[in-house]
């Protein structure tokens, strides 16, 4: 049974979405059966997402009792079949985490299981730099942030179209401890990003996968933004067994 949890919030102090234009035939072989890749110009689209989390708390309490974390999600852009028409959102293969207690209540209390890691970061307001170490993960992010009509991009014309794109997906499918998959929904109403340029990328997920078939595309980043996590009232595209990855990088 999918996990129920109460409205949590928090804010997100630094988001940095990395983003990677990705070879459809790869990215659906890290898919569970019953979700595909989403498409813009015959690409599929998927990235990490490295986010800290500051006063994460439940909705209705104050931000003092709030809880301090870094976290990673590697992501993938889907779309799947539902009894009203096609649905979309991401799915999130692998999580990690800097924080013991997100790591204990993760996948058990609420939704994603989270593998343990270093976490690293140093921020000014120009510069971002994060790096995470793990025993299945090593990733190196140093960015720069940048005037919005600086935004590049192969995937998306704008800033604005990028922007509107990951809105969109609000929620997120992990597999669960027993192979199921369980959702959780991401809500603001205060979304906004800004453009920013790469100077150092490394990440051994993308890295690992077949030559030439993940290329960098861009990077948003996302600050001080107040946020609330749910439940989604979408029933699960995929369950059991065969919600097993096809492929593991």
């Amino acid at each position: 049974m999918a996990t129920i949890i109460p409205t949590m919030a928090a804010t997100i102090e630094r988001r940095l979405l990395v983003n990677y234009r990705v070879d459809p035939a790869v990215a659906g072989e890290l898919l569970p059966q019953g979700l595909r890749p989403q498409l813009i110009d015959g690409n599929a689209v998927a990235g990490v997402c490295l986010i800290r989390l500051g006063a994460f708390r439940p909705a209705w309490a104050g931000p003092e009792i709030g809880h301090r974390s870094e976290n990673a999600a590697h992501r993938i852009a889907v779309e799947w079949d539902s009894p009203t028409g096609p649905r979309t959102g991401v799915y999130i293969p692998r999580r990690h985490s800097a924080s013991r207690l997100a790591r204990l209540v993760g996948g058990r209390v609420f939704p994603g299981v989270h593998r343990r890691a270093r976490i690293t970061s140093r921020e000014t307001d120009a510069e971002i730099s994060v790096y995470i170490d793990a025993d299945d993960l090593r990733v190196r992010v140093d960015a720069r942030l940048a005037p919005d009509e600086a935004f590049r991009s192969g995937l998306f014309p704008s800033l604005a179209s990028a922007s509107d794109f990951f809105r969109k997906d609000a929620v997120g499918w992990s597999p669960t401890r027993n192979g199921s998959l369980e959702g959780l929904r991401l809500d603001t109403d205060a979304w906004r990003v800004e453009a920013a340029t790469i100077d150092t990328l490394e990440s051994s997920f993308f890295d690992g996968l077949p030559a030439g078939s993940a290329e960098f595309d861009d990077v948003l980043v996302m600050r001080r933004v107040p946020a609330r996590w749910s439940s989604p009232s979408d029933a699960a595209p995929v369950a059991g067994v065969g919600a097993a990855p096809r492929r593991r990088p």
